[in-house]
């Protein structure tokens, strides 16, 4: 059961206060592992994956049978530096596109058996430009997080959180240079395609914002540099650690908003995998500080939750070997 999320300093202690992986259920797992008719560790990192995802469903022999993927869309005042190559109206009409069926996160989210839901948030309302204040103001940012947290289902057993939400890569840019540190240039990519000058200038706004509100708190780095979409999976990723539903991570901006949290508290982000190392070329340098190791590499960079819904069926294929195969007893087969 989910509490009601009604300060900051109440997602923080929530945050906080979250117990880690059953036990029981991950020893069960492991045990069970270790009988199944197959060489020790010939299913590879699998086998682990189940182990893993038995922990946080509290069940030695778990099922994945309702995943739910969540996109959630924002737009971002930044966009009048000149950072995205697309105009801000393409969130609308792509939000229109993911109601209608029609977009790439829509297919991939049915082939992976899964529930896809999409919340705009206040799209005629872009964040502030945040290389002239902050993006949010605590209410905004809590708002945000407010939807999140109430979009995930509490029926799910596995979630993917998805964006889509024009220049959101440079907001995600400027959280990851704020939390990880260096020079703006390791962090800022081309995201939908900007050309030479365009990643000039985008580094520049990247540079300027977090020069502009320096801070080493996850939620302040959220408020200051973020977006509404933004913190709206990082609430919908602590929603999940709340329920225990595991999580597959998407993208360079889905991993942004995780980091936020992994900032905020220790072990916030266990209940996690990466889903994919996207080609936005500060994603592997994210994962890494996160360290999380991706489960697919096909350079994508398209957002959405994309890459996060594709490796559901990796995580499923995981988990029903692990439940389905007879053990050597089971079988009757010599275990050597």
């Amino acid at each position: 059961m989910l509490p009601e999320l009604n300060d900051l300093n109440t997602f923080r202690a929530v945050l906080a206060g979250t117990p880690g992986p059953d036990a029981a259920a991950v020893q069960g797992a492991a045990e069970r592992n270790g009988q199944l008719t197959k060489p020790p560790g010939a299913l590879g990192r699998l086998e682990d994956l189940a182990v893993w995802y038995a922990g946080w469903r509290g069940d030695a022999r778990p099922q994945i049978s309702a995943p739910q993927v969540i996109v959630f869309a924002g737009n971002h005042g930044v966009t009048a530096q000149g950072v995205s190559a697309f105009p801000p109206e393409v969130t609308v009409q792509m939000v229109m596109n993911f109601e209608h069926g029609g977009a790439a996160i829509n297919q991939l989210a049915r082939a992976a058996g899964a529930k896809m839901d999409v919340h705009a948030l206040d799209l005629d309302k872009p964040t502030a430009d945040f290389t002239q204040t902050p993006a949010m103001t605590e209410d905004e940012l809590l708002a945000a997080l407010r939807t999140g947290w109430q979009a995930v289902d509490p029926q799910s057993d596995l979630l993917v959180v998805g964006e889509m939400g024009i220049g959101n890569t440079t907001p995600a840019a400027a959280i990851a240079c704020a939390l990880f540190g260096g020079d703006a240039s390791d962090w800022t990519g081309r995201g939908t395609g900007v050309d030479d000058a365009g990643l000039v200038n985008k580094t520049r706004v990247v540079a300027e914002g977090v020069a502009k509100h320096k801070s080493n708190d996850g939620l302040d780095i959220l408020r200051c540099l973020g977006g509404r979409e933004i913190a709206a999976m990082a609430g919908a990723i602590a929603a999940a650690r709340v329920l225990r539903i595991p999580v597959i991570l998407d993208g360079f901006i889905c991993s942004a908003a995780a980091a936020c949290l992994w900032k905020l508290s220790d072990g916030a982000l266990d209940h996690a995998v990466a889903g994919h190392q996207s080609a936005e070329a500060a994603h592997g340098a994210v994962l890494a500080k996160l360290g999380k190791e991706p489960l697919l590499s096909l350079g994508l960079r398209l957002g959405e939750g994309s890459g996060g819904a594709l490796a559901i069926n990796i995580l499923k294929s995981a988990v029903a070997c692990h439940s389905g195969m007879a053990t050597f007893a089971e079988a009757g087969v010599s275990d050597g």
